[in-house]
């Protein structure tokens, strides 16, 4: 009996643990200091937990080649532990890259989608978030919200 309470606990303390319950590097976010959508987007990153530090930069094109999404490029970049984020990706996206640490540079939301955190009401299934190689190539897929 005592093994199987001891088991049980040890399964209900797993299982406790969860994505959210693991703080995500801070982030370091380069935007245009005229760009209001960046601003609403730190806001709802700050809201989901995260640590931002925005950095309004003159010259966003030299920071997209600098990290390498100019192919995916939207209206800020941002550096969060090793991996790089392009445009307004939504924090279940960012959580699915460190949970599962893939061997990419990072992943990007092309554009401005109207649906996307800052822009506007979420629409589920409307993202497609793709990768960013490490030869700064958007390849596959890696989420759709």
């Amino acid at each position: 009996m005592k093994k199987r309470s001891l088991y049980l606990v040890g399964l209900s303390l797993i299982s406790s643990f969860t994505l959210a319950d693991t703080a995500l590097p801070e982030a370091v976010l380069y935007k245009d200091k005229y760009c209001g959508c960046c601003t609403e987007y730190v806001n709802y990153l700050k809201k989901e937990g995260v640590s931002v530090k925005a950095i309004d930069h003159p010259d966003m094109r030299t920071i997209k080649y600098q990290y390498g999404t100019y192919q995916g490029a939207s209206c800020h970049t941002m550096i969060m532990g090793d991996y790089v984020i392009e445009g307004h990706v939504p924090i279940a996206s960012i959580q699915k890259l460190f949970k599962e640490t893939p061997n990419i540079k990072g992943i990007a939301l092309p554009g401005m989608p109207a649906s996307s955190p800052g822009m506007g009401p979420a629409v589920e299934g409307s993202l497609s978030i793709m990768t960013i190689e490490h030869s700064s190539e958007i390849k596959e897929r890696f989420n759709q919200e």
